[in-house]
């Protein structure tokens, strides 16, 4: 029997502990080596997935409009590719919105009016295209709409909540020091003087009158014609092509017939959609997925200050 060393067991356990350390650097590494993997995977995935963000090849090109219109930077350089690609032959604005604000909708109208510069454009109405979304449809060279089509409604609204007889219920009154008695505009904290009603009447009654030149420019109205169909009311398809408000009923037929008798070669080219909606970078899907950020989940913008509105209320 060899005899005892008292070392052996202070030397298994360094031993023990050395292999224990050397797998816990490999395993480390291993994970590391995993996670590359994974991303890298992912990464090709989402490569390879992707789809060109806008259509390719000769086409006609077609955007919607939808909802309430507010200013959009991304929807001008949308329009603005459009205009500028020579691929695109001819523009539809499909269009289902009761309006928005004054200014959004003047700056697609412009959107619009450039593109047309450039190449044929039509504007076919869905379920409603009034105020603001009428407003577009006039940065078209043709409008098509349904019979039943709610369109029109040319004018001009600001609201804002008054909060005043309520505050006053509870006690507390607003304070505010300014340099004239209209600087600041109406507020929902103070009943309105009559001097800012009056400097707010007179502002919507110039956007108004822009609105009623554009109509009557693009429309070739005037007079007591003009008179009839900027009076705030709304009308369907069938009225507004007796009235002139629009060109023709129909749909994606009319649009295109249109389209074809400006330009004969567009008979052969197929109709593709471009998005008016921001895409999100790629690797945002995959750090979602890695995450477990659900995608429905949506961001909340800030409320914004009062403004004109072009809208059917």
């Amino acid at each position: 029997m060899p005899p005892w060393d008292g070392n052996k067991e202070g030397l298994e356990r360094d031993l023990y502990e050395e292999r224990r350390r050397k797998w816990r650097r490999s395993g480390f590494w291993r994970g590391i080596g995993f996670m590359v993997l994974l991303l890298g995977g992912l990464t090709w995935w989402a490569l390879a997935n992707a789809k060109s963000e806008f259509p390719t090849g000769q086409h006609i090109a077609r955007i919607s409009i939808k909802g309430i219109i507010t200013q959009s930077r991304y929807r001008e350089e949308v329009l603005a590719k459009i205009a500028a690609d020579d691929d695109v032959k001819a523009l539809i604005v499909w269009i289902n919105s009761p309006g928005g604000t004054v200014v959004g909708s003047e700056i697609l109208y412009e959107n619009l009016r450039a593109v047309a510069a450039v190449k044929p454009v039509v504007a076919q109405m869905a379920g409603v295209a009034a105020s603001g979304g009428y407003i577009a449809a006039l940065g078209a060279d043709h409008i098509v709409a349904r019979s039943n089509t709610i369109t029109g409604s040319v004018g001009v609204i600001m609201e804002y909540p008054d909060f005043s007889g309520l505050l006053e219920r509870v006690g507390v009154e607003m304070q505010v020091i300014r340099s004239s008695q209209i600087k600041g505009g109406v507020s929902p904290f103070r009943a309105a003087s009559l001097e800012e009603v009056a400097a707010q009447e007179a502002l919507i009654e110039e956007t108004f009158q822009w609105f009623k030149t554009l109509v009557a420019e693009r429309r070739n109205l005037s007079g007591n014609e003009l008179d009839d169909v900027t009076t705030g009311g709304v009308f369907s398809g069938r009225s507004a092509v007796a009235n002139g408000l629009i060109d023709t009923l129909g749909g994606d037929v009319e649009a295109r017939t249109y389209l074809e008798s400006v330009t004969p070669t567009l008979t052969e080219l197929k109709v593709e959609d471009w998005s008016l909606a921001q895409p999100e970078p790629w690797y945002n899907g995959v750090l979602s997925t890695l995450l477990g950020v659900n995608p429905l989940l949506k961001r909340f913008s800030a409320t914004e200050s009062p403004q004109l509105y072009s809208i059917t209320r």
